[in-house]
């Protein structure tokens, strides 16, 4: 494992590049539907759920390597009280591709479900016991980000994260704030992508996950493994296409994957001899087939 192997030197020559908390994330809010005294209790509201998520310590361990590049966009919708807050988050992750400076697009969600109270500069506290409609939400995102960049690096590592996810969900789904905690039959919903990223059924997905990335992405540069590279990120689509039956055709991790996917694989394939992937890939994914049928011209 790369990291690994980055951690291991670090410790022998530089101990002080030990990163501690893991995410470096960027926050923006979107307040033009809030009326302008709402607008003014959120002065500081950015600024915090940034500190919140960069200075939190989401793992037991020193985190390796870079910290995960990640952005949390909040568009406010509404605000009936004082403290009472609607809005939608938009949360997307990166992960480098080593050889290149280039990254990865990991994951890009729009979750429309989240409501919360807030009183102007409250303080926030890391609580994995309790549930908090502000934090709880940043706590899971910071999960799946953590989860599905360990995913990328280690065969299942993420698991422990997806767990820590899940147990949020739990907590969430039971008080006053279950709507999008449940389970539900949106095109997107927190709890079955982390039901989706626990259940055995999407284990080979999952090792697949890890191939395409470690195997495949990071290799692509170096000519020698090139088409090991390849082959590594074809199985993938071509393990999705052989498990159909045993998967939810409206599978919310799926959905996820090929958002952030589709237009890496129709970059990486478009010069590829063999089309028949990106034909694979527009039956798989056909919300995307535009983006595929580009590549293939």
């Amino acid at each position: 494992m790369k990291k690994k192997a980055i951690v291991i030197c670090l410790l022998l020559i530089l101990p002080q590049f030990l990163i501690a908390q893991e995410l470096d994330a960027i926050v923006t809010i979107k307040l033009e539907q809030l009326d302008t005294s709402s607008r003014e209790r959120l002065d500081n509201f950015a600024t915090q759920i940034q500190d919140y998520l960069n200075n939190t310590k989401f793992t037991k361990q020193n985190w390796p390597g870079e910290k995960i590049k990640c952005f949390f966009t909040v568009f406010f919708v509404g605000s009936p009280d004082e403290t009472t807050y609607s809005a939608q988050l938009i949360v997307s992750s990166q992960r480098p591709i080593y050889g290149t400076k280039s990254n990865s697009l990991m994951m890009t969600v729009l979750d429309n479900s989240w409501s919360f109270k807030y009183q102007k500069n409250q303080s926030m506290y890391f609580n994995q016991t309790d549930f908090d409609p502000l934090t709880s939400m940043l706590d899971y995102y910071a999960y799946i980000i953590i989860g599905f960049d360990g995913d990328s690096f280690d065969k299942l590592g993420g698991t422990d994260y997806y767990q820590k996810a899940l147990e949020i969900c739990v907590r969430g789904g039971s008080g006053a704030y279950a709507k999008g905690w449940q389970s539900a039959s949106d095109t997107y919903n927190k709890r079955i992508l982390v039901d989706n990223l626990l259940n055995v059924k999407y284990q080979q997905f999952r090792q697949d996950y890890y191939d395409y990335h470690y195997n495949g992405l990071d290799l692509l540069q170096t000519e020698n493994q090139r088409q090991t590279a390849y082959n590594n990120m074809i199985k993938l689509a071509k393990d999705i296409e052989q498990s159909r039956d045993q998967l939810d055709p409206r599978s919310v991790l799926l959905k996820v994957f090929f958002d952030a996917k589709a237009g890496e694989f129709s970059d990486n394939f478009k010069n590829y001899p063999d089309k028949s992937v990106l034909i694979l890939l527009k039956r798989l994914d056909p919300p995307h087939a535009s983006k595929y049928d580009e590549a293939l011209k």
